[in-house]
């Protein structure tokens, strides 16, 4: 219960952060966010454009909500209950977020390039929190994770660079040129942030066959963690060895496969994925 509770603070905490973010770094400086995000920025943009009465109210976060409802229905046949939840808590407080808060015009630096790198930290956090929380801030990310359950070659990063090419080439358009390309600067730190982030929730499972009996004790006192060890023969010639078995998480795995072999460079190593998508494990090899 208090864990299940400590992800639903972290997810609050993430869409917070999130609509701060475009609040105060990226909306100011006519940075688009890419995905259903910036689908809503250019589409408020036309809005005003027809209605300039409209101009003083913020309708990102509506028009993204609004978005989202055909997402989420094809989501809701996929996913599972909690991962829909959470979703819909996300959208909820980003859309209340950004709604209540009035338009913000001022720009808090005037190097452009700082407001670009400082808003993709504050976004990126807030979704790497999201999904830590075994959510998702909505838009794209839904789309994608269905993609990647229904057509196994699919993944979200196809999905959002298809997507974010087309964006950025409208705001090229639109806009000018310099926006576009500082809004690719901006999604790709944002998605760098979040995966650091959200891969400390992905553990890699590895297991190591190897002749070498110190090779447990050596990983234990060298990177803390724990190893489950057990003896087996090879069917072929009999001969003996030890199967380790240790998780680690996405980050350690390469100093991991580096202290294995300086121990025994002839260990042979398996490593898989355990990923929180949707609230359960997917395992990839």
């Amino acid at each position: 219960m208090r864990e299940n509770i400590e992800k639903y603070i972290e997810l609050i905490i993430g869409s917070i952060l999130l609509s701060l973010g475009i609040y105060l770094f990226v909306t100011p400086n006519g940075i688009n966010f890419g995905g259903a995000i910036g689908i809503a920025q250019i589409i408020e943009y036309f809005i005003v454009k027809m209605v300039p009465s409209l101009g003083d109210m913020n309708l990102v976060g509506i028009i993204n909500f609004m978005i989202n409802i055909p997402l989420f229905v094809m989501g809701f046949k996929i996913m599972n209950k909690e991962f829909c939840i959470k979703t819909v808590i996300s959208l909820v407080v980003q859309t209340i977020t950004l709604s209540i808060l009035p338009k913000q015009s001022i720009v808090i630096m005037p190097d452009m390039l700082s407001n670009c790198i400082f808003g993709a930290l504050m976004c990126g956090i807030g979704v790497g929190l999201a999904l830590q929380s075994s959510g998702c801030c909505g838009g794209m990310d839904i789309a994608g994770v269905c993609l990647s359950k229904t057509k196994p070659g699919f993944s979200v990063g196809k999905l959002s660079i298809i997507i974010n090419s087309i964006l950025f080439t409208i705001c090229a358009f639109i806009f000018d040129l310099q926006t576009s390309l500082y809004s690719i600067i901006f999604v790709a730190i944002l998605y760098f942030i979040s995966d650091r982030i959200h891969y400390q929730n992905i553990n890699m499972t590895v297991l190591i066959f190897t002749k070498k009996e110190n090779m447990k004790n050596v990983i234990m006192e060298r990177t803390g963690r724990g190893v489950t060890y057990w003896m087996g023969k090879g069917a072929y010639t009999d001969t003996e060895q030890y199967i380790l078995f240790c998780a680690v998480n996405k980050y350690e795995i390469r100093n991991f496969k580096k202290i294995v072999n300086e121990i025994d460079p002839k260990a042979f190593v398996t490593i898989s994925e355990d990923q929180e998508i949707d609230g359960g494990f997917e395992k990839r090899l």
